[in-house]
């Protein structure tokens, strides 16, 4: 399934979350692991408390150091240091990825404010806009030590459009093989939880519009059982269910209780239920939750 993943790495212990992760996906799937890091034109002494990599040599050392400490052995595991200074490192990434050519970028969701919306805005969406490359988003952890990886269920948020049904195939080849479950779910928006055109429709005609979500949910329930019904043949567990509320939160807290080791998400959304995608899900999914959340860039027909 993914056979080259790239790692961007700082030098911080931030960045090193997803070593655990990319060591996984590379040992179940045999994969080559590409380490990088890009020097930075004027950059701060320290990133995330520690000293920062300012020049090739250094940068060279840390990622040999990390392909040796943090990879099992039998793993290919190959370091780039791009050498020239760039002002725009995420840009930097974005080229080395065309460059590369990876199936996956993993990378934790922090930027150098800190904030995990920098990342995500600057780096993965830019990544997944290129084309095919999917991005794996790993939330930051306190921990001092990184605690191994291992996925064994994959929650996957539907909202009806076809071209988010990618997501179920991706979701379905990560889990032969990692051997994990995979659960299909389905937000249908309650009265208090709609917004724009929806929300000021609601409160002119709240019966019908309750009614109306009402028969929303049932078509979820059908349309669920469409897509597990339709899902290539496996020996994969496929569950579903059909909530109701604020789709973000929804997810996150589904993911919580059902202790989900994984989320899955197209990120290219037109149609279906416009409060589910042009409310920005999945960067308020990545906010707000602690588990990892694969971006799976959506692929056109034409």
């Amino acid at each position: 399934m993914y056979k080259h993943l790239l790692v961007p790495l700082d030098g911080s212990s931030l960045a090193e979350v997803a070593l655990p992760y990319a060591a996984y996906i590379a040992e179940q799937g045999q994969a080559t692991v590409t380490l990088i890091h890009v020097i930075e034109s004027n950059p701060p002494q320290t990133v995330h408390g520690v000293a920062h990599l300012t020049n090739a040599a250094a940068a060279q050392r840390y990622l040999d150091e990390v392909a040796a400490r943090a990879f099992p052995a039998g793993i290919r595991i190959e370091r780039h240091v791009h050498t020239s200074e760039v002002s725009e490192v995420a840009r930097s990434i974005v080229e080395h990825a065309g460059e590369f050519k990876p199936d996956l970028i993993v990378m934790c969701t922090h930027g150098s404010s800190g904030l995990r919306d920098w990342l995500f805005g600057s780096i993965a969406q830019q990544v997944v806009s290129m084309g095919d490359t999917s991005v794996l988003l790993i939330p930051p952890t306190t921990n001092t030590v990184n605690p191994p990886f291992a996925c064994h269920r994959i929650l996957v948020p539907l909202d009806g459009d076809a071209a988010h049904e990618q997501s179920i195939l991706v979701a379905v080849d990560f889990a032969k093989m990692c051997r994990s479950e995979v659960h299909l779910l389905m937000v249908v928006p309650t009265l208090d939880s709609l917004t724009g055109q929806r929300a000021a429709a609601s409160r002119m005609l709240p019966s019908a519009t309750a009614e109306l979500l009402n028969m929303t949910e049932q078509q979820a329930v059908e349309y669920l059982h469409g897509q597990v019904t339709q899902a290539p043949p496996s020996d994969i567990t496929i569950s579903t269910e059909v909530s109701r509320g604020d789709p973000a939160k929804t997810i996150v807290n589904t993911a919580r209780e059902t202790h989900t080791d994984l989320i899955v998400l197209c990120t290219h959304g037109k149609s279906g239920m416009d409060a589910f995608w042009q409310g920005s899900v999945a960067p308020k999914v990545s906010s707000q939750s602690d588990v990892p959340l694969l971006l799976v860039r959506v692929r056109s027909e034409s």
